[in-house]
C-alpha cells in the first residue's frame, strides 16, 4: 500500500514482487549452477548443481546427466535426479592437481559415446566447479567436432581462468578422435 500524496488516496502498489516475496506469489526463480554454458543443442555443461538450481535443471527437461567426480551423488540430488526420470551417468575421475598425474583417456571415451548418443539429450555435464574435468571432456568434442586448437583452448581458458592447466591442454591435443565413427560436427541439426 501506498499514499497518494496528492488526493490522499491510498492504493495498492503496482511493484513485482522480489525476494521471498515472489516465491511466496508462485513465481519460480531460475538460478543456474556455477559455470552453466549450452556447448551445443541438447548438452550443458556446469559445476555441481546445488539444490537452488534444481528448478533451473528442471526447466532444460534434462534425460541425462554426466558426473565426473568419484564421489558419490548426494542424497538431495539423486532424488531430484529420479523425481525428474533424468538418468546418472558417473564416470569417476580424480581431481588431478599435479602436472604429471594423467587424465584417464578410456574414461573420456566412455563419457564421449554417452554425450555422442542423442537419446541421452539434453545432457548435462558437470564436474566440481565446471572447470576441468569437464573442460577436457568438452574439449574432446570440440576436436570431434573439427574446432582449431586455439578456438578450444579459448573456451577451456574461459571456464579455468587463472586455473586453466597445460596438461588438461596438452591431453586435450594429443586425443585420438580416429577411433569414433561418424565424428559429428554439430548437433545443432539433430533435433528439430
Amino acid at each position: 500500500m501506498k499514499l497518494d500524496t496528492c488526493n490522499g488516496n491510498i492504493e495498492a502498489s503496482q511493484s513485482p514482487p522480489t525476494g521471498d516475496d515472489a516465491e511466496r506469489e508462485g513465481e519460480e526463480i531460475f538460478v543456474p549452477p556455477l559455470n552453466f554454458a549450452m556447448v551445443d543443442n541438447g548438452i550443458f555443461r556446469s559445476g555441481f548443481p546445488e539444490a537452488a538450481n534444481f528448478g533451473f535443471l528442471k526447466s532444460l527437461r534434462l534425460r541425462s546427466v554426466i558426473y565426473l567426480c568419484p564421489e558419490p551423488y548426494p542424497e538431495a540430488n539423486s532424488e531430484f535426479l529420479k523425481a525428474n526420470g533424468i538418468r546418472l551417468y558417473q564416470f569417476g575421475i580424480d581431481g588431478c592437481k599435479e602436472p604429471f598425474v594423467n587424465i584417464p583417456d578410456d574414461t573420456i571415451r566412455e563419457a564421449l559415446k554417452v554425450v555422442l548418443d542423442v537419446r541421452n539429450h539434453p545432457v548435462l555435464i558437470h564436474c566440481k566447479r565446471g572447470k576441468h574435468r569437464t573442460g577436457c571432456l568438452v574439449g574432446c568434442l570440440r576436436r570431434m567436432q573439427r574446432w582449431c586448437l586455439s578456438s578450444i583452448f579459448d573456451e577451456y581458458q574461459r571456464f579455468a581462468a587463472a586455473k586453466a592447466r597445460v596438461s588438461d591442454q596438452r591431453f586435450i591435443e594429443l586425443f585420438d578422435i580416429s577411433t569414433f565413427k561418424n565424428n559429428p560436427m554439430s548437433f545443432s541439426c539433430s533435433r528439430k
